[in-house]
């Protein structure tokens, strides 16, 4: 019973991040086929725009390792965890900003 949770709780957030993934990059393909990704009017939006699932990864990853360092939790988790989480909420980010109307300035 040991080793099948320890199998577990090795594959358990590589399977869910995953799957998380392929969620992103599904739905990203799907608004690339229909052209619908986002535009922005300025080159500073639109950079913005760009970089809002990137960013969301590292931001994941930073407070992955924050966690880890403050937390009994493993530093190897936490990594496969903080960019699958920071992919799912910059995807989420996009989403949110790319329907956002630009006021105007």
């Amino acid at each position: 019973m040991g080793l099948a949770l320890e199998v577990a709780r090795v594959f358990l957030p590589v399977v869910i991040v995953g799957g998380i993934a392929v969620f992103v990059v599904l739905k990203m393909k799907r608004k690339y086929k229909k052209g619908t990704f986002g535009k922005k009017k300025s080159k500073g939006a639109q950079n913005l725009l760009d970089s809002l699932i990137p960013f969301g990864m590292m931001i994941g990853c930073a407070v992955a390792v924050l966690l880890s360092i403050f937390a009994p939790i493993s530093l190897l988790s936490t990594i496969a965890w903080g960019p699958g989480v920071g992919l799912l909420f910059g995807y989420f980010a996009y989403e949110i900003y790319s329907k956002k109307e630009e006021s105007p300035s």
